[in-house]
């Protein structure tokens, strides 16, 4: 029997699916132009590799992983978001905020009862440098000086506690605070919209069995695949009768001045090689 009530099977797993075949391009294989297609910080390698006394294949290895990440920080973003479209009352519009949540009966939040809630969702707490979140609060600000009757929310999927508190900010030097503009952390934005405390425990119960059944599934959504990257970066060092400190170096500063290899040829294209 299906435990979630609010999401049937289908769609959650339709949404783990859809978020599955987003990881895209992230799994297919590395090699050397896929690894410097947004050319690589050299320097920073360098520091990795001497500080964490490291063996180059493993270097390569963690900037693939760094990589494929950063990517893949993006997507889980959107499977936080996006799950929200099948659960009754919310909508996930195409712009403006990430949610939407609006029912029947008046929602109450704050101490008061509002028809709709507005919200930004935010992977992390600590991502958001002080621009961003002046930037977010102002959204906000405006909103509830247009729509007396509103709330917004930052929703935080890793906050720093379980929270549902006001959303204290300075901007421009002034100290603001409106108990319509709050910070909340998932779990209580899911008890907020399933009436279920527990709800945001629950999908986490059933994620992992979601995507071992999804990934098996025939043809099959992710493909093993080896990353050629290092070998490609050896043989470049090798025909260019260079170290791989140096053909690290070259993929990143190819036409800077002095970075010419020892056999006196330049790599021409810092995304080739």
């Amino acid at each position: 029997m299906w435990p979630l009530t609010f999401i049937s099977q289908q769609d959650f797993y339709k949404h783990v699916e859809d978020t599955i075949k987003s990881y895209g391009d992230t799994l297919e294989p590395y090699d050397i132009n896929k690894l410097n297609s947004n050319v690589v910080d050299p320097i920073k390698l360098i520091f990795d590799k001497i500080v964490y006394n490291l063996e180059w294949d493993e270097v390569i290895r963690n900037e693939i992983f760094r990589q494929r990440d950063k990517s893949n920080n993006n997507i889980i973003g959107n499977f936080h978001q996006n799950i929200f479209q099948y659960i009754q009352g919310c909508e996930v519009p195409a712009k403006g905020w990430d949610v939407i949540f609006a029912k029947n009966s008046d929602i109450n939040i704050s101490g008061r009862n509002n028809a709709k809630v507005y919200i930004e969702m935010k992977n992390k707490h600590n991502t958001m440098n002080s621009s961003s979140s002046s930037s977010i609060y102002k959204k906000m600000y405006s909103q509830i000086c247009s729509e007396d009757n509103c709330v917004c929310l930052l929703v935080e999927v890793i906050a720093e506690k379980s929270q549902n508190i006001t959303w204290k900010k300075t901007i421009d030097g002034e100290k603001r605070e409106d108990r319509r503009i709050r910070r909340m952390s998932i779990d209580k934005f899911y008890e907020l919209v399933t009436g279920e405390k527990d709800a945001f425990f629950q999908v986490c119960k059933e994620l992992p069995k979601a995507i071992k059944k999804i990934v098996s599934w025939s043809p099959p959504f992710v493909h093993t695949y080896e990353d050629s990257a290092y070998d490609d970066l050896a043989n470049y060092a090798r025909i260019r009768q260079v170290s791989l400190k140096r053909a690290l170096f070259l993929l990143g500063f190819s036409d800077y001045e002095g970075f010419i290899s020892t056999c006196g040829q330049n790599n021409t294209s810092r995304a080739s090689t």
